[in-house]
C-alpha cells in the first residue's frame, strides 16, 4: 500500500532561519515554473516565502489580504486571441488595492507603501510569474509576539502571482471538490455573518473566515455546495467568499446593503454592468423567504464570476437556471475580463511581458 502523503510533504523543507518572514530557500519549480513571491520589495523563491509558526499573524489571525484575477487579453488593436494572447491584464487593480489598504486601516496595520507603490509591486510580480491567473497580496505582523498587541509593528507585505490549479490545488494531497455549474445553496442557521461590533465586515482579514469555514464544512457534508450567512438582524448577508444577488418577481436586481457585507470588487462590477444593461437595481434588506420567491439567485466573486443558484435548502429557485438576467450579466462580465468590451476597458491593467 502506498504511503499516504503527510501535510508536511506538500512543500519541501526550507532550511533557513524560520523566524524571518520570507527567508531565502532553494528555488522551487512550481507547475514547471520558477515562481517568485514579492516580499517587502524583493522577489524571492516560492519555497522561501515562509513565516514562523509563532508569528502574530498566525497565532492571532491578524493577516489582511486581497485576491484579484489575471486574464489573457488580445492587444488593443484586436490582434491575438485566447490561444495566443499578446499580454495579460489584472482586473480592477486600483479597486483591489484600495480595498486592501482600507482593510489594513480597519485592522490597525500601518502600511509603509503607498497605493501607487503597491500597484507597481503587483504588476512587477505578475510580470515575473508568466502564466499567473491570480494574485494574492497579504499584510501581516511577521514578528513573534506574546501580547495580543504587537510590539514590533513592522507590517510585512507579500505578493504572490500564480495559477491556482497547477500551482496549488494540483499539489494538494487530495483533489478539491468539483466545481458545479449550478449551486445548491444552504442558508446557515447557526452562525451569523461578521459583525461590526466584533470585526468589520469590510475587513478582509484572516480571522473573519474561521466561522464560515466550519459552517461551510457542515453544509458540504450534507450535500450543499455553498452557504449564505445572515446578519444579526436575520437578513441575508453574503457567502464566505462571495456576494449575494437575487432577481425578484418584479424583475429588479437586489443585493444586501453595503454596510453589512464585504465590498466585493466583482459585486460592484456587476452593479455597474446592470446599470449599463438597463437592469433595475437597488440595495435592500433581503429575508430568507425572499430567496424562495425570487426568479433568480446568484453569487459573485473573483473566482466565481456570476454563479447561478439552482436551489436553496433543497428547494428549486425560479423556472429556469441560469435565468435571463444572470445570463446577461454573466456573459457581459466574461467579455469585460477578456478585454472584449471597450466600455469597460478601463477596468483592465495590462501587463506586458
Amino acid at each position: 500500500m502506498a504511503k499516504k502523503a503527510a501535510f508536511s510533504d506538500t512543500f519541501p523543507h526550507v532550511g533557513k532561519n524560520p523566524s524571518k518572514s520570507g527567508s531565502a530557500g532553494p528555488v522551487e519549480s512550481v507547475g514547471g515554473l520558477d515562481r517568485q513571491v514579492w516580499i517587502d520589495g524583493e522577489l524571492r523563491p516560492w519555497a522561501g516565502a515562509t513565516i514562523h509558526v509563532l508569528s502574530h499573524s498566525v497565532q492571532r489571525g491578524s493577516l489582511v489580504f486581497d485576491y484579484m484575477s489575471v486574464h489573457p487579453v488580445p492587444a488593443l488593436d484586436g490582434t491575438g486571441d485566447e490561444a495566443n494572447p499578446l499580454g495579460v491584464a489584472i482586473f480592477r487593480l486600483r479597486e483591489h488595492v484600495e480595498r486592501f489598504v482600507q482593510s489594513c486601516e480597519l485592522m490597525g496595520l500601518p502600511l509603509e507603501q503607498s497605493n501607487e507603490e503597491l500597484g507597481a509591486a503587483i504588476i512587477e510580480t505578475v510580470r515575473a510569474n508568466p502564466g499567473a491567473r491570480a494574485v494574492k497580496i497579504s499584510a501581516y505582523f511577521a514578528s513573534i509576539e506574546i501580547d495580543i498587541v504587537p510590539i514590533d509593528t513592522h507590517v510585512t507585505v507579500a505578493i504572490a502571482a500564480y495559477d491556482p490549479k497547477t500551482d496549488i490545488t494540483d499539489r494538494l494531497p487530495r483533489p478539491s471538490p468539483p466545481r458545479p455549474k449550478l449551486l445548491k445553496l444552504w442558508i446557515e442557521k447557526e452562525r451569523a455573518n461578521r459583525r461590526e461590533d466584533i470585526v468589520s465586515p469590510q475587513a478582509k482579514v484572516s480571522a473573519n473566515y474561521a466561522s464560515p469555514m466550519t459552517a461551510k464544512h457542515r453544509a458540504r457534508a450534507e450535500g450543499y455546495d455553498e452557504i449564505v450567512l445572515v446578519d444579526e438582524d436575520g437578513n441575508l448577508a453574503e457567502g464566505p467568499t462571495s456576494n449575494l444577488f437575487i432577481v425578484n418577481a418584479a424583475g429588479e436586481l437586489l443585493t444586501p446593503a453595503s454596510e453589512k457585507v464585504l465590498h466585493g470588487v466583482t459585486r460592484s462590477s456587476i452593479i455597474e454592468l446592470a446599470k449599463a444593461e438597463g437592469i433595475p437595481f437597488r440595495e435592500a434588506k433581503i429575508k430568507p423567504d425572499d430567496l424562495w420567491a425570487a426568479s433568480e439567485v446568484f453569487l459573485t466573486g473573483t473566482t466565481a464570476g456570476v454563479w447561478s443558484v439552482e436551489s436553496v435548502d433543497g428547494r428549486e429557485i425560479g423556472s429556469m437556471c441560469p435565468g435571463p438576467i444572470s445570463g446577461v450579466l454573466r456573459d457581459r462580465f466574461a467579455r469585460v475580463i477578456s478585454g472584449e468590451d471597450p466600455e469597460f476597458e478601463h477596468w483592465l491593467t495590462r501587463v506586458e511581458g
